[in-house]
């Protein structure tokens, strides 16, 4: 049997290796990865099921509840089986080696009860959470009891503090960690001669703003009756090879659920600005699997990628050591390789293995062809073979060019071979705006330096054009009463340039459609062709109408609504008066953004504060303008136009509500309409 079982494994490497399909029901889920907007992106499945162990397999009798397993770095597997209270001890080839059911202690033997974790030193010392004996017992790697960690007495704890082990982990220098069932101060440290030395890191407290609300109005017997708001207790833990801590909450709304804790309890944990590791990020709000990931185990596997295990819908989700989300897969269900209740993970070798304590048995997950070669290309990074990470990274574009991370990976080689522009190609392509501003700023300075007589000329040149043409438009503003001058004037002197446009009739409406119509173009253009650093849906497909649309909307909006206000409060500009001061006052806004276009393909991200700066001035200058103009023409006190400007905003939003009132009460009328016609229709019908 031994060797019909290692025949079997050897064609089911070589199916994997070749890229051969798998049989119709061997995974019933389906691949995917999620884009830098957090949408879902299909892919291939980067894991496969290959085996499942159970105890009839290993002639031991069923397994009852198995709560937690080990893998050891030399491969040899501990399940925690709790239902029969027992260690189940078997090699990397699953073959069964011991079985652990009881221990001498003193002059007894002394048994488990209820055990929720396991823990196996590289000596081979057996850690096991007791929780229903209140206790961490130590074994020998033969069975033999080598120490009790009880109850801790100490100043720190609370007088009613309950001491329940449920996971356990060790470090390299032997300082024990354990996580105790209804313990919110954080994990509980103990030296390696077993003494307690006090908590390390907490979650913080979640609660909402409606909440702390309520319990601030709240008589003191209600307060008495709601839940206080104390931290979130861990589930789970696993130590690195650096002596980090890795720890997991399964609390729904925590936005963190895995930490990454250094021996001051601070997380260090890298996440990205989008797609912060917490598994699955789109997710429904309704159904019995409704909400975010429900993150009950994590395992440390190598070069700093961890794995991560959802039991609300049975997904492993592996991370790289920048957070970035490598591959998922995984299910519950009732086919071959799914789950019921999952309730831990390690790994051995490149294989994952899944401990399932619904269907009391352990699956194995080998990699497939696509997760190998993105296993690969991680690792190599992190070694520093950039040629082959890089090779590996192309292999994986090959099977899905939807993966963001490969495109990173790829323009991260590029850029330590100092291939400046193709890294920002790359990381254009992989949607990350920090790594391309690094990779432009390199480029950038690279081609200052490459062709700086050229650009010196040039921008003298264009300092002497720039001159020239001040002065021809001074002398043109000078001479020539245009409307264009006016637009420019009323710009830099908004006093005049507003009485002249209502005194003296100097204002033109069909400059001020101008205004409109170019303002939408240059939205258009900077949604189109923006600087990545800016926009970084730049060359996606962009709706001229939409853009033009909320535009007009929102100006007549405003010229409607300010228009219907003053009328009542004794104002004295007229309707297109309105509209024309609206439209020249919107002429900053509009040079700013033409600018600004021009200045997203020159700017990083460290540059950005000054593109905002530019920004933040244009609609600064429009709103005094606006001000000055809205003053003016209606001969208010600076006081009453500050007034009337809020309250035009106030008109606005119970305009907004009226449309959308008649809307929907017109949609509803027309649903009684039909219903009534058919319903006549059928009447005459059976007549």
């Amino acid at each position: 049997m031994k060797k019909i079982r290692r025949i079997f494994r050897f064609f089911l490497v070589v199916f994997l290796i070749f890229g051969f399909t798998y049989p119709a029901g061997a995974a019933s889920y389906e691949g995917y990865n999620y884009s830098w907007d957090e949408k879902v992106k299909p892919g291939p499945i980067p894991y496969l099921p290959i085996e499942i162990i159970d105890g009839q397999k290993l002639n031991i009798g069923s397994f009852q509840s198995p709560e937690d397993l080990h893998i050891t770095e030399q491969g040899e597997i501990y399940i925690l089986d709790s239902g029969n209270n027992r260690i189940v001890h078997l090699d990397s080839d699953w073959n069964l080696i011991q079985e652990i059911k009881e221990f001498k202690n003193g002059s007894k033997m002394d048994t488990f009860r209820n055990p929720n974790g396991i823990f196996v030193e590289s000596n081979g010392n057996i850690y096991v959470a007791d929780t229903g004996n209140e206790r961490v017992v130590e074994l020998s790697s033969e069975g033999i009891l080598i120490r009790k960690i009880e109850k801790p007495e100490s100043e720190i704890l609370r007088s009613n503090f309950t001491y329940r082990p449920i996971k356990i982990s060790v470090d390299r220098v032997g300082r024990i960690y354990i996580v105790s069932q209804g313990v919110f101060d954080g994990i509980m440290e103990f030296d390696r001669d077993g003494q307690f030395t006090g908590f390390i890191g907490i979650n913080p407290v979640q609660f909402s703003v409606s909440d702390l609300f309520w319990k601030q109005i709240s008589t003191k017997e209600q307060r008495k009756r709601m839940n206080a708001f104390i931290p979130i207790e861990f589930n789970n833990l696993d130590v690195d090879e650096e002596g980090f801590i890795y720890v997991t909450t399964a609390d729904d709304k925590s936005e963190e659920p895995i930490s990454r804790l250094n021996p001051s309890g601070i997380d260090i944990l890298k996440r990205r600005d989008h797609n912060s590791p917490k598994g699955d990020l789109e997710v429904a709000y309704t159904g019995s699997k409704k909400g975010q990931s429900t993150i009950v185990d994590v395992s440390i596997d190598k070069n700093g990628i961890y794995n991560i295990l959802d039991a609300k819908r049975g997904r492993i989700f592996t991370y790289d050591k920048d957070g970035s989300l490598m591959y998922q897969f995984g299910e519950i269900g009732e086919k071959f390789g799914d789950a019921k209740t999952p309730v831990a993970i390690d790994t051995l070798n490149n294989d994952i293995v899944l401990l399932d304590k619904g269907l009391n048995q352990v699956t194995v997950f080998k990699p497939t062809r696509y997760g190998a070669f993105i296993r690969d290309a991680v690792v190599n990074a992190d070694l520093g073979e950039e040629e082959k990470s890089s090779s590996a990274w192309k292999e994986v574009l090959k099977l899905n060019n939807n993966l963001e991370q490969a495109h990173i990976g790829i323009g991260k080689s590029y850029l330590r071979k100092g291939e400046n522009y193709e890294a920002m190609m790359s990381f254009q392509q992989g949607m990350n705006q920090e790594l391309y501003s690094k990779a432009y700023s390199r480029y950038r300075q690279s081609m200052i330096w490459d062709n700086f007589g050229i650009l010196a000329t040039s921008i003298l040149v264009g300092i002497v054009l720039l001159a020239i043409g001040i002065h021809a438009i001074r002398a043109h503003l000078s001479t020539e009463p245009g409307v264009i001058r006016m637009g420019l004037y009323t710009t830099i002197h908004p006093f005049k340039g507003f009485w002249d446009l209502k005194y003296e009739k100097k204002g033109k409406q069909w400059f001020t459609v101008f205004i409109i119509a170019l303002l939408t173009i240059t939205y258009i253009l900077k949604a189109k062709y923006a600087g990545f650093i800016v926009n970084p849906l730049v060359g996606e497909d962009v709706k001229a109408f939409d853009e033009f649309k909320y535009i007009l909307i929102s100006f007549f909006l405003w010229c409607v609504s300010n228009w219907s206000l003053t009328t009542l409060m004794n104002g004295e500009g007229k309707f297109k008066e309105i509209v024309m001061v609206t439209g020249y006052s919107l002429l900053p806004v509009l040079i700013t953004q033409i600018l600004l276009i021009f200045f997203s393909h020159i700017v990083t991200l460290d540059e950005m504060a000054f593109y905002h700066v530019i920004n933040t001035i244009g609609f600064i200058w429009s709103a005094g303008l606006l001000f000055v103009g809205i003053m003016t023409i209606h001969q208010y006190t600076p006081g009453k136009t500050v007034v009337t400007i809020l309250l035009t905003f106030v008109v606005m939003a119970i305009i907004i509500f009226l449309a959308l009132l008649i809307f929907s009460l017109a949609q509803q009328m027309l649903v009684f309409g039909s219903t009534l016609y058919r319903e006549i229709s059928f009447r005459l019908m059976e007549g």
